[in-house]
């Protein structure tokens, strides 16, 4: 079997995604139309959703999944024997202290490393600072395993480019970036992913430049937001409507549009804190990138203060008032709620002693039960002193917001989403 996988021609191995999230489902389904691949998880209610042909994200559709003609399903940790590429895609989350929770990656890596065998490749997509899989994966694999690191095996790094909900770019369409730990397995790793990528690949120079590289994308996105966030800031001192100053900017051609907001999610509100960790490990203490992170985690706070002086000025006593927030998820028409601020606007405004109501017809009640001890409401009512659109899901286009309100209720737009007549201040 040892030999038989070192000399394994490359169009015959049978690929294990480890994680069948956001990330990992897609990438399986992908595969499982080309070639055998085994999806895991350790949840085996997630395994008996997928082998039902749902996919509770809404990432793959019951037709695509029945086209993934090669792809089993499994949460039995012998059943990845069978694999000679694993490609692994969980969480990478930050722990109350913003620093990077490696868990689920060592985890899952210890999960692999038993089943390791010689030739055997494994991939990361998951996102991590420099130097990550090689000095914390690595070892796990050499321990479990019993093998050598680039001798009897070896890693890849290709970093996920998944952006849920959205229907047009797709994981074949996104281009990726592909690595490997020696030159031939960069150059397998970069021929695997050709199979499934129509957009193309870019081989990186090394492991950890294709870590930096993602790691930093987010990183810059998550700057750029935060300028625009600050510029809001601004402006609501000065009595400035915050759209309209950018619609000005961007006629000019090279003016990069971007809008405030709240900034949740698995990558960009979690990402610059894997750079600045590894940064401050070394000696370096980030400026730039973690005095956008700050500008960022306080908007919650801001649009919470903002509301509640607006129902001040509209002569609502604050505490005892009803407010509605529509939408808990921490992006429009996906039902993820990972790293979602809008939390943070209901823990505020329930602070001044507001009872705050939240519907959001995307998101699963268990898990926004579970994750944040929100119960979501089947739906709005009537009377409420304050509403506030936190995310634009497509259901809310024809909410009419004057028959859920009081008589002197207010409304605030996060998102610019509803007509700004209808609204008495956007963010």
């Amino acid at each position: 079997m040892t030999n038989f996988a070192l000399h394994l021609d490359y169009s015959m191995k049978k690929i294990a995604v480890i994680g069948l999230g956001y990330v990992g489902l897609p990438l399986a389904a992908e595969f499982g139309k080309k070639r055998p691949t085994i999806g895991f998880d350790i949840n085996q209610r997630r395994i008996d959703e997928l082998s039902n042909g749902f996919d509770r994200t809404l990432e793959v559709d019951s037709n695509e999944l029945k086209e993934t003609k090669h792809l089993s399903y499994t949460s039995e940790v012998n059943d990845l024997a069978e694999a000679q590429i694993y490609i692994v895609t969980v969480p990478t989350p930050i722990n109350e202290y913003k620093q990077p929770d490696l868990t689920p990656l060592k985890m899952a890596s210890a999960t692999v490393g038993k089943t390791l065998k010689k030739g055997d490749i494994v991939i990361y997509e998951s996102t991590v600072y420099p130097g990550c899989t090689e000095d914390d994966c690595v070892p796990i694999l050499e321990k479990e395993s019993g093998l050598k690191f680039n001798q009897d095996f070896f890693c890849g790094y290709s970093p996920e480019r998944i952006n849920p909900g959205d229907k047009e770019h797709r994981l074949p369409t996104i281009k990726k970036v592909t690595s490997g730990s020696t030159p031939e397995i960069a150059e397998e790793v970069d021929q695997l992913y050709k199979e499934i990528i129509t957009a193309g690949t870019h081989k990186a120079a090394t492991i950890k430049v294709a870590e930096a590289a993602k790691v930093i994308e987010n990183s810059q996105r998550d700057l750029n937001i935060a300028f625009v966030n600050e510029l809001a800031l601004i402006f609501d001192k000065m009595g400035i409507d915050t759209a309209d100053v950018l619609e000005a900017a961007g006629t000019k051609w090279n003016f990069l549009p971007f809008k405030p907001g709240l900034v949740g999610g698995h990558c960009i509100g979690v990402d610059p804190y894997y750079l600045t960790h590894k940064a401050e490990a070394l000696g370096y203490h980030p400026q730039v990138i973690l005095a956008g992170r700050r500008i960022n985690d306080n908007m919650g706070a801001h649009v919470a203060s903002s509301v509640v002086k607006l129902m001040a000025q509209k002569g609502s006593v604050i505490k005892g008032s009803k407010a509605l927030v529509l939408g808990i998820t921490f992006k429009e028409n996906c039902p993820d709620i990972r790293n979602s601020k809008v939390i943070d606007v209901i823990k505020e405004l329930t602070s001044y002693g507001i009872d705050v109501e939240v519907y959001d017809p995307q998101a699963d009640k268990e898990e926004v039960k579970h994750e944040y001890g929100v119960d979501l409401i089947d739906k709005p009512s009537s009377g409420y002193n304050a509403i506030v659109l936190a995310v634009s899901h497509k259901e809310f286009k024809d909410f009419n917001l004057s028959n859920h309100l009081s008589s002197n209720g207010v409304t605030y737009d996060i998102k610019g989403f509803f007509e700004r007549g209808l609204v008495n201040k956007r963010l």
